[in-house]
């Protein structure tokens, strides 16, 4: 927790200040995090969602932090920003967090927010992700959200397996339904029609940004696996159909051979036949 900051009502932070005031925790795995402020999070719980991370994805998170704070949001925000939205959306922003929840400051906050942490006496310079706890209602949605932050950074940092490009492309080409994203059912339909709609000579760079996402998206589907009891319905979206179980249990299954799990945590996939 915090050593030194003081908490009241209409005191917004320094994201990249309170990153210098609290005491990061280590986790058996190695990644570092946090929670702060009023989270109405469960220590055991996050502890168990941190821990469901691989150690070897872990290891691409060691110029990385998490931090779950109640709200996390750009500073510039007011009254008329539903008539300027560009001016607490763009990337210079300063990152503010609230230590507590109101509804005016959720309206503002949004899921996560990175945050360029310069170095400290006790902490290297790295890359904060300050996590909006209080926006997710409950433990899947926090999960899933740190998971797919994990996903990403895991991509960007050690990049994709060859292993898995090969089975993802197949299954795009194969006309496999569904997909387990937004981004990655767009970027694959893009792939897949091609370039100058050329289907025989797929559109490289939405190929990259469609396996890209979809890596992300396995890894984040995975490690929820390993935290959480849950039903794979329960990532169904409106505005795309959701990747074929049987297509989905085959990426699992190459993410669990590639990521086996930490003591402690076990991979299985069950079907549930309808009645």
């Amino acid at each position: 927790m915090a050593e030194g900051v003081h908490i009241s009502t209409g005191n917004l932070l320094d994201a990249a200040e309170l990153a210098h005031a609290v005491v990061l925790k280590h986790a058996p795995n190695g990644i570092r995090y946090t929670p702060f402020g009023d989270t109405k999070l469960a220590d055991a719980e996050l502890d168990r969602v941190v821990q469901a991370v691989p150690a070897t994805v872990a290891a691409a998170m060691r110029s990385r932090a998490f931090y779950f704070v109640p709200l996390a949001m750009p500073e510039g925000f007011s009254a008329d920003t539903a008539t300027r939205p560009e001016a607490h959306r763009t990337a210079s922003d300063k990152t503010l967090v609230s230590p507590i929840y109101t509804s005016e400051l959720s309206d503002e906050a949004i899921c996560h927010r990175n945050v360029a942490v310069p170095v400290s006496d006790s902490e290297p310079a790295h890359e904060g992700v300050f996590i909006s706890a209080r926006l997710l209602r409950d433990q899947f949605a926090l999960a899933f959200e740190f998971f797919i932050n994990v996903g990403h950074a895991f991509a960007a940092e050690a990049g994709i397996p060859d292993a898995f490009t090969a089975l993802a492309w197949q299954q795009a080409v194969a006309d496999v339904r569904g997909e387990t994203s937004q981004d990655a059912w767009e970027s694959r339909a893009e792939a897949i029609a091609g370039t100058k709609g050329d289907k025989s000579k797929p559109d490289e760079k939405a190929k990259t940004e469609f396996l890209e996402s979809a890596f992300a998206d396995a890894i984040a589907i995975y490690l929820l696996s390993l935290a959480v009891d849950f039903d794979y319905s329960e990532l169904r979206e409106r505005e795309y159909p959701l990747l074929a179980p049987s297509a989905l249990a085959d990426r699992l299954r190459l993410m669990a051979h590639l990521f086996p799990p930490n003591v402690g945590y076990e991979f299985s996939i069950r079907y549930r036949r309808r009645a």
